[in-house]
């Protein structure tokens, strides 16, 4: 017994050991890599501040002073030759100005032209449905001149869908007493609208949850005392609500000037439901309608976050939403004037914190920690959240290569030399080249640690190249890359992983560039081009484009992004048996996308992990030849036959009344 005693004692003194050598040789590993980081950050900076000591001796010489205005006049032809670069020369600017001729026209499709003919809106104030619900409309009033007051009170008066009520909750101060009286005459000739004259004005989100004491109805919209209606927009809502069993239901929207809704500014046409998006911006604003029962155990309002009130409601009656539907029509018109955040949010310069408020809050009752919320170049409300990466698990970086040594040398290259990430390895995989040189320099990657070159013997196929690849991987994540990128954003790796470490995301794609800095790729939609397979938006732009309603900007949700850069979970990759090598050029990383999309999961684009990628230099175009017409053909008609249902629906990220002609989200013109 006294053996057993000294033998255990023994091996737990050996195990102390142990474990103070392992805790000791990480610790170790861990300071030699937060040096080396600080290394580079120190070289980095160096760098920045000798380039910023040049450009200020340039900018403080006598003669770049003097040369301000033909630098003016140089640098606008400079702007102006990549437009018309960028529109495809004399015969793309024809297209452009012809398609703005073409758009204009559409526009007016969405005012007063779509509201219903007298025969239509007969017919909607005589359907009957399941469920003819009341919509309590929730308008706090304050000091709203009378004109504005009027449209908005007869805009709901005018909706063809009946059983509504208006409850308007009146914080008007002493000098505006008219507002009162006009309400009041209102009440007299229609029973539904209910008036309340508030003892005192208590800010946008009190006055509002006064509006709710008076409410009886079973979903709630809510409706800024200056807007106006669509006279369908009732009509839509219900028909929602029957045929999909909608709790949460929003609509597209405009600002407009002046007398008439006609005078349309921007036309904001919206994706539907798309979590990371209302996270990074509140696209969805107006018209929010929603169930009553969203808002048991909750406030509508909080005061603490007036001035972006609704975006805090949205993000929690979103998340508890059984069904969240975006009606994909015109339906709202917000007025845009002075005292608007229509108009300018610095009119309202505390709707900014409590923005960043309300999303941090959604955050952390999200289960998020150590997240970072900061404003964009494309707004003060549009945001770049940061997420705590919760482990730092190797990632198996998978390149196919084929000869092109240059190609290759400077994509790892710029890995190794601008990655801030650096648990990862780098799996080459070789696939029948030609080149000595390419050989030579395999050598000398084999010398180096985490780098694998494995041979594939095979026909060229992208997708079982990246199967081939993945079966060598040893990381917990697998990123998919393409010989001809290089990276420039150094925490590209980070960037991408904050995402896909989550359990609800499934891919993840970078925002990539051609050589002359115009975009490639910002998030594939599915339908978009002439084969009606699929398409990168915002194509060929300029760099520094914010991109539609800014969505260049921020991390969004997205049917697919490219293979050339997509990080996944190597366990998700395995279960949806990677790549399908059916595709063995084109379209397979989109088929994969969607194939995760199809479980459950989120596909996002970030814009914040920026890599070159000079496409086609690896193999050439897919259309150069007839052979390669002919196979992209036939993949592309897979991609059609096994997604018709799918693209019969309509990309849910890309709002219908875009055309799938162009790629700058121009408006559809064949409204027929």
């Amino acid at each position: 017994m006294a053996n057993d005693n000294f033998d255990n004692l023994g091996r737990e003194q050996n195990k102390e050991v142990y474990d103070v050598q392992f805790y000791k040789q990480a610790y170790e590993q861990e300071k030699a890599r937060a040096a080396s980081l600080a290394g580079r950050l120190a070289d980095a900076k160096n760098e920045a501040d000798s380039l910023q000591f040049q450009l200020d001796r340039i900018k403080n010489n006598p003669l770049w002073k003097a040369s301000k205005p033909l630098r003016q006049t140089m640098h606008w032809g400079l702007r102006n030759y990549r437009r018309v670069r960028n529109l495809g020369g004399p015969k793309g600017i024809v297209r452009k100005l012809k398609q703005k001729k073409i758009e204009a026209e559409a526009k007016k499709l969405h005012g007063t032209a779509s509201f219903p003919t007298p025969e239509q809106a007969a017919q909607q104030r005589n359907a009957k449905f399941d469920k003819m619900v009341k919509i309590s409309i929730l308008v706090p009033v304050y000091n709203t001149p009378l004109n504005f007051l009027n449209e908005m009170i007869e805009s709901v008066m005018n909706q063809t869908y009946q059983n509504w009520e208006l409850c308007l909750a009146d914080g008007s101060d002493d000098a505006h007493e008219s507002v009162g009286a006009r309400c009041q005459e209102y009440r007299e000739k229609d029973k539904r609208i209910v008036y309340k004259k508030l003892a005192e004005n208590g800010g946008i989100a009190a006055n509002t949850n006064a509006c709710y004491t008076m409410a009886a109805g079973e979903y709630i919209g809510l409706f800024d005392h200056d807007d106006v209606l669509h006279p369908s927009a009732l009509y839509e809502y219900v028909k929602v609500i029957n045929e999909q069993g909608a709790d949460y239901i929003y609509c597209d929207e405009t600002t407009f000037k002046g007398e008439s809704i006609n005078n349309m500014i921007t036309l904001h046409f919206k994706p539907d439901y798309a979590p990371d998006n209302l996270r990074a911006n509140n696209y969805i604003c107006h018209f929010s309608v929603f169930s009553r029962k969203l808002l048991e155990g909750t406030e509508l309002f909080r005061s603490g976050f007036d001035g972006s009130q609704d975006h805090d409601m949205i993000l929690r009656l979103t998340s508890s939403a059984r069904k969240v539907v975006h009606v994909p029509k015109l339906l709202y018109y917000w007025r845009s004037h002075k005292a608007s955040t229509a108009s300018d949010i610095s009119a309202k310069p505390y709707a900014i914190a409590a923005a960043k408020g309300a999303v941090a809050d959604h955050l952390t009752r999200s289960g998020f920690k150590n997240f970072e919320i900061k404003s964009t170049r494309a707004f003060d409300t549009i945001f770049e959240i940061k997420y705590e990466i919760l482990s730092e698990d190797r990632i198996s970086i998978l390149i196919p290569n084929k000869d092109h040594v240059e190609d290759l040398r400077r994509c790892i290259d710029s890995i190794r030399e601008r990655s801030t990430y650096g648990n990862y390895e780098i799996i080459v995989i070789e696939n029948n080249s030609a080149d000595k040189a390419v050989f030579d320099y395999y050598n000398t990657l084999k010398e180096q640690k985490d780098i694998t070159v494995v041979t594939y013997s095979g026909a060229f196929n992208y997708a079982k190249l990246n199967n081939f690849g993945a079966g060598f991987a040893t990381g917990k994540y697998l990123l998919l890359l393409n010989n001809d990128t290089q990276v420039i954003s150094m925490n590209w790796l980070e960037a991408m992983l904050m995402y896909a470490q989550r359990p609800d995301v499934g891919a993840v794609g970078a925002k990539l560039y051609y050589g002359d800095r115009t975009i490639q790729h910002a998030g594939v939609v599915i339908g978009l081009g002439a084969h009606r397979t699929a398409g990168h938006t915002h194509y060929k732009i300029n760099y520094d484009n914010l991109g539609y309603m800014g969505r260049l900007c921020y991390a969004q949700n997205v049917s697919a992004v490219t293979g050339a850069c997509l990080m996944v979970r190597k366990s998700l990759y395995d279960a949806l048996g990677g790549l399908d090598e059916t595709f063995a050029v084109a379209l397979n990383d989109v088929d994969f996308c969607l194939r995760i999309r199809e479980k459950g999961y989120l596909n996002v684009f970030t814009p914040f992990a920026e890599l070159y990628h000079f496409e086609s230099a690896s193999r050439g175009s897919d259309l150069v030849d007839e052979e390669k017409a002919a196979r992209y053909e036939t993949e592309s008609a897979l991609f059609r036959e096994r997604w018709k249902e799918q693209l019969a629906k309509g990309d849910p990220y890309y709002n219908p009344n875009f055309s799938l002609d162009h790629s700058d989200y121009s408006l559809r013109v064949d409204y027929s």
